[in-house]
C-alpha cells in the first residue's frame, strides 16, 4: 500500500450492522439485525429479478438487485433502524429522516478512498440505477418485513399481527405492477410455514 494511502473505515462500520436490531419498539421472539435483514433481502431480490425477467421477458441485471439490496440498510450504521410508525409519524419527521439518511449515506461513502465513491455512491444510494431495480429491492424489502411478521405470529407473538396486516396490503398494492411477488408468493412463501422437517423431507 502506498504510504500516503489512508486507512478506510469502510467495511469496518459495515461490520457493525449486526449490532442494529430491527422491529426495535415491539416484543420479538427471535431478533433480528440489520445485517441478517440485507441479506435476506439480496436473495429474494436476486430471485424476483430473475422471475419478472421469465415471466414478461424483460432483461433486469438480477446481480445488480442483488447487490443493491445489500447495501440498502447500509447507512442505518449511523442512525440506527428508526421504527416505521416513528419515521412516518407526520410528514415533517419523514421529510428530516430523509435527509438524515441522505447524510448517513454520504457519511458513509466518504469512508472509501476516493477511487471507489463514485462506484458506492451509485450501490448505497441507488442514484443513477434502473428504476425497475429499485423497485424489486423495495419489493424485496416488504416481502422479508412480512415473512419476519409470519415467523413471529407462527411462534404465537401477537405484536405482529398488525404490521403483518399492513405489510400485507402493500404487498397486495405492490403485486399490481410488480408480477415476481405473486410468483414468489405462490411458490416460495407457503415454506416459511411450515416446520423445520417439513422443508427437510
Amino acid at each position: 500500500m502506498d504510504k500516503d494511502q489512508k486507512n478506510s473505515h469502510f467495511f469496518a462500520q459495515l461490520a457493525r450492522m449486526s449490532l442494529i436490531s430491527r422491529w426495535s419498539l415491539m416484543r420479538n421472539v427471535n431478533s433480528e439485525n440489520i445485517a441478517e435483514h440485507s441479506l435476506q433481502v439480496a436473495m429474494i431480490a436476486h430471485m424476483m429479478a430473475l422471475i419478472e425477467n421469465m415471466l414478461t421477458g424483460s432483461d433486469i441485471d438480477s446481480s445488480k438487485a442483488a447487490l443493491i439490496a445489500l447495501y440498502h440498510d447500509a447507512p442505518e450504521v449511523f442512525t440506527g433502524d428508526l421504527p416505521t410508525p416513528v419515521k412516518y409519524q407526520n410528514e415533517h419527521i419523514a421529510q428530516e429522516y430523509k435527509k438524515l439518511e441522505k447524510m448517513a449515506e454520504e457519511k458513509l461513502i466518504g469512508m472509501l478512498p476516493k477511487e471507489f465513491e463514485d462506484t458506492f455512491r451509485g450501490i448505497i444510494t441507488g442514484k443513477g440505477a434502473d428504476e425497475r431495480i429499485l423497485r424489486i429491492v423495495k419489493d424485496a424489502d416488504t416481502m422479508c418485513a412480512y415473512i419476519k411478521c409470519m415467523s413471529e405470529i407462527k411462534a404465537n407473538n401477537t405484536e405482529f399481527s398488525a404490521a403483518a396486516t399492513r405489510l400485507r396490503a402493500s404487498l397486495d398494492e405492490r403485486a399490481k405492477s410488480s408480477p415476481a411477488i405473486r410468483y414468489f408468493e405462490d411458490v416460495f412463501l407457503p415454506s416459511f410455514s411450515k416446520t423445520l422437517d417439513e422443508i427437510s423431507f
